[in-house]
């Protein structure tokens, strides 16, 4: 079978013949590549699945479905965060399939999509979903054109977002006494103590309280060093930097340092007494990304470097994102209606804002990108400060201030 390469004009292309249909001789011919070495590999790649199949793939006609399990294999596993990984293929299988699936790559128009997006808007989809819709299918188009040239334009380029309603959930303010029953809820020696404790005290995302590990708690300087988040997906658990690679470390009190003493040897009793039976977890980096998958295995099969967590079950196994769930869940039903665990984190901060800690103090203390971020999500607590400053200094100086009679 005839085959090579060629160059015309900046690109190199490549060629062979393909079996004769009717007596009549077909070349097949696809070009765009940067290099030649580029062409020859796919080249090969070419007549391997035509020696295989007996044909050659022909771009026009494979469905969007069939085109998003390529890209999904091809560039976002090997070049993004697992995290990102599930979140496409979630999105993908519940909205993106459902209405474009059937369609062919080649015939997909801009207006489709844009119906798409609106309809996702006029179910009350939050804006963030409908971004990251149009972002996936704006990425894969994208991909699409270029390197793989399936396509000549991205029909995305003409598909606007819009405006969205302000339906933004008003998150409830933890105070003292509804966080008391939730301790009583879950005393000192259940899975759900340690994880209030962490979000109360410390203001942790959650992905950071079930990536924290003995070693990056400081008993004697009374700090946590905030370096890793666990995010768990239907088959594995990765753990990586946190959200934004906000690494940091933050005081502790004495009450919370004493507390997780306590803890600490608790799991060391529970570790004596479940002996080959506790569970260890284990570190297995993944090649060319920034993040480990964890592994859990008895105690008697540990043979890398072991991960010592915190937020473990009394058997050793790592508190799970269902467990968090079901806490929340029994909160929102007896406690606090509208709590979820971010809402810690929420209370925390606002406690700290009222209090008048330096809003920078507070920003790197939460983890924040950057500060714009701590002040337009407590504005309105600064607000509520500057009016009782206010209010304070009139009282203070009314008589000063009123006029003659």
């Amino acid at each position: 079978m005839k085959g090579g390469t060629r160059k015309r004009g900046k690109t190199w292309s490549y060629y062979f013949d393909a079996a004769a249909v009717g007596g009549k001789r077909k070349k097949i011919e696809k070009g765009g590549f940067r290099t030649k070495k580029e062409a020859e590999a796919a080249l090969a790649n070419a007549l391997s699945e035509y020696n295989r199949a007996g044909m050659v793939f022909e771009p026009s006609h494979i469905s969007v479905s069939d085109y998003l399990d390529e890209w999904m294999n091809q560039y976002v596993k090997i070049n993004l965060s697992s995290n990102t990984l599930a979140t496409y293929d979630i999105l993908i299988r519940t909205h993106i399939l459902p209405a474009l699936g059937a369609y062919r790559l080649s015939a997909l128009q801009s207006a489709t999509i844009q119906a798409l997006i609106n309809r996702l808007k006029e179910q009350g989809y939050a804006k963030s979903t409908v971004t990251v819709v149009l972002a996936i299918l704006s990425g894969s188009l994208d991909y699409a054109v270029e390197p793989l040239q399936y396509i000549q334009t991205n029909p995305c380029r003409m598909v606007k977002l819009g405006k969205f309603a302000q339906t933004k959930r008003a998150r409830p303010v933890v105070e003292p006494d509804a966080y008391a029953k939730m301790l009583a809820l879950y005393p000192f020696g259940t899975y759900g103590h340690i994880l209030l404790q962490l979000g109360w005290n410390c203001g942790l995302r959650i992905g950071e309280c079930l990536g924290l590990s003995w070693d990056c708690i400081d008993f004697s300087a009374k700090t946590i060093r905030v370096e890793n988040q666990v995010i768990q997906h239907a088959t594995e658990a990765v753990r990586k930097a946190p959200k934004y690679h906000s690494i940091r470390t933050i005081q502790i009190g004495e009450s919370l340092c004493m507390l997780l003493k306590a803890e600490k040897r608790r799991q060391a009793a529970n570790e004596m007494l479940y002996g080959e039976y506790y569970t260890i977890y284990e570190k297995e980096p993944v090649i060319g990304k920034k993040e480990e998958i964890i592994q859990g295995v008895s105690k008697s099969h540990q043979s890398k470097e072991r991960i010592p967590f915190v937020c473990v079950r009394d058997n050793g196994i790592l508190v799970s994102k269902n467990n968090v769930q079901r806490m929340a869940k029994n909160i929102r039903e007896e406690i606090l209606p509208g709590f979820d665990y971010h809402s810690l984190r929420h209370s925390h901060a606002t406690m700290l804002v009222y209090a008048g800690v330096n809003i920078k103090a507070v920003q790197q203390r939460l983890g924040h990108q950057d500060i714009a971020t701590t002040l337009n999500t407590y504005a309105h607590c600064t607000e509520d400060m500057e009016k009782e400053a206010a209010e304070t200094f009139e009282k203070y100086t009314q008589e000063t201030v009123l006029p003659p009679n």
